[in-house]
């Protein structure tokens, strides 16, 4: 079992779901299979699945198998081959601004952007979860995905990772991201490595995935 140490946020995690609950409305944005884009949401969830999953319609085999964990209709899923009991959680603080991380991370289908050749799609092997205690704009939320993806990056490249092809690795095929923002405080309107808050991100991104990875 995992704890995160953020405010109003409880975990639920059984060996096929991990469930983030909030306490109230978080702000967030994501590359997730079910309400991803700009979204408000109580509930974030990373389903595990078998790596050879091949559903015909994964959106509402997600969102059937959601609504029977009892989520919100309104909430935010990734699906993940990695096993649950691997995930890994951190959070850091400065000042007034709190940011929490939770990951799966796995490199069975590492690729390089522009360099590994389009293929078939598989449950995301590196599932990036970022909760912020603060209010962060559309544009800062976006700069932040940037930041964190960054900062996966250049772990992977520390680690070693590389393709099936020995090209250096930048993320596997089917990486997802999720941002999720209290709203608390003064509108933040960037998120890059020289803000508090993308300094806390990049942080919390190194630290999990070197857990994970290492």
């Amino acid at each position: 079992m995992i704890e995160v140490d953020f405010p109003g946020i409880t975990v639920e995690m059984t060996p096929e779901v991990l469930t983030l609950r909030s306490d109230h409305p978080l702000h967030a944005l994501s590359s997730a299979i079910v309400n991803g884009g700009f979204t408000r949401t109580h509930d974030i969830i990373n389903r595990q699945v078998d790596k050879n999953y091949d559903h015909h319609d994964p959106i509402v085999d997600l969102q059937d198998f959601a609504r029977s964990n009892g989520a919100d209709a309104s909430f935010v899923g990734l699906m993940t081959a990695v096993r649950l009991h691997e995930a890994r959680t951190c959070t850091h603080q400065a000042s007034d601004l709190t940011v929490a991380a939770v990951v799966t991370a796995g490199v069975s289908n590492a690729t390089a952007a522009g360099l590994s050749q389009p293929t078939a799609l598989t449950p995301s092997t590196i599932n990036l979860i970022l909760l912020i205690d603060g209010h962060l704009t559309p544009a800062a939320m976006v700069n932040a995905v940037i930041t964190a993806t960054e900062a996966k990056t250049h772990v992977l490249l520390e680690q070693d990772a590389h393709t099936p092809n020995d090209q250096p690795a930048t993320g596997t095929s089917t990486d997802a991201v999720v941002v999720a923002c209290t709203e608390r405080g003064a509108p933040l309107p960037y998120a890059g490595p020289a803000t508090r808050v993308g300094w806390l991100i990049g942080r919390c991104v190194r630290q999990v995935l070197k857990e994970t990875l290492g």
